[in-house]
């Protein structure tokens, strides 16, 4: 139904207000059980993600760390190197 919610704090280059959209519309869709809503809840369903992507960029933009930010390609390539071993049969 829907892809994993990705930690969005501390990279390089900041996340993106499209990053924080899916991430907010990814929640809403695991809630809500479903991943599209039906025309009589999809009212609701678009303020809730409004309201949640409102709610991350908020906490996002309060979050401070004195940690180095992490590299986007080099995290993906742990995920990668992670899935392999996870899948490979």
């Amino acid at each position: 139904m829907c892809r994993n919610i990705r930690t969005l704090h501390n990279f390089e280059p900041p996340a993106t207000a499209d990053e924080v959209d899916a991430a907010a519309l990814q929640y809403v869709r695991k809630i809500a059980g479903a991943s599209k809503p039906s025309q009589a809840n999809s009212e609701a369903f678009e303020k809730a993600v409004a309201a949640v992507a409102d709610a991350t960029r908020e906490l996002l933009d309060g979050l401070t760390t004195t940690a180095p930010p992490k590299d986007r390609e080099a995290e993906a390539a742990k995920a990668r190197a992670r899935a392999e071993l996870r899948y490979a049969r």
